[in-house]
């Protein structure tokens, strides 16, 4: 099915959903993420879906379980449900897809995301607030995903 891409603005990211779980019977989504260096979501478990990140562009180190890694471009990376993990951005720049089946990590980023003003870079918000942990933190959790600590690299 050929339709025409959608932009979105997802925190410090710019999305474009490639595939939306609404297309086919199967749920599942594929979104290509571009962001800057040093951007890491905080530690997450997802509660009912495996996430596969494959890399585009630049360079990324992913920490799965307590296991860490690193890849780059034409890299894939399972993050298993139930497992947590995070990744952070260690070129100038990354892109990469997502792909997950159902729907509840699409819906997540629809509900945090606005539609991007542009087909770059949202401009930088800096260091979330305490208010802006604890929104991110509710509206996570509807859509199960457990935040479980902070982004990589501000690990204790």
């Amino acid at each position: 099915m050929l339709r025409p891409a959608e932009y979105l603005w997802f925190l410090d990211t710019l999305v474009c959903v490639r595939v939306s779980h609404r297309e086919g019977t199967d749920r599942i989504s594929v979104l290509e993420h571009a962001a800057r260096r040093g951007d890491s979501p905080p530690l997450h478990v997802h509660v009912n879906e495996d996430e596969v990140f494959h890399i585009l562009e630049g360079e990324f180190r992913f920490q799965i379980g307590t296991e860490q890694r690193r890849g780059g471009a034409g890299d894939t990376v399972l993050a298993p449900k139930g497992v947590r993990h995070t990744y952070r951005v260690e070129s100038d720049g990354g892109r990469w897809l997502t792909v997950t089946a159902h729907q509840q990590f699409e819906d997540f980023v629809r509900a945090m995301a606005r539609s991007a003003a542009t087909r770059e870079l949202p401009p930088s918000s800096g260091p979330p607030t305490q208010e802006a942990i604890e929104a991110l933190t509710r509206m996570a959790e509807r859509f199960g995903i457990e935040i479980v600590g902070p982004p990589l690299g501000q690990q204790g």
